[in-house]
């Protein structure tokens, strides 16, 4: 009985080893990773510029009381 088990376990894994069905999502995953990755990292200094122009924006306007 433990023996069949096994065997089960075996083939069943053996099987998912040799799929091929899901390379094509884990592509897509690792190409979607690297976008947000260069988008974070892009963002990150895009962002303290945005901030500095708005801050001169700010200055720039009359004060009003």
């Amino acid at each position: 009985m433990i023996l069949d088990l096994f065997f089960k376990f075996y083939v069943h894994a053996q099987l998912f080893l040799r799929r091929r069905d899901g390379a094509s999502a884990i592509e897509y995953v690792i190409i979607v990773a690297i976008v947000a990755l260069v988008i974070v990292g892009i963002g990150t200094g895009l962002g303290d510029k945005i901030k500095g122009i708005f801050e001169q924006v700010s200055d720039a306007l009359p004060a009003t009381t």
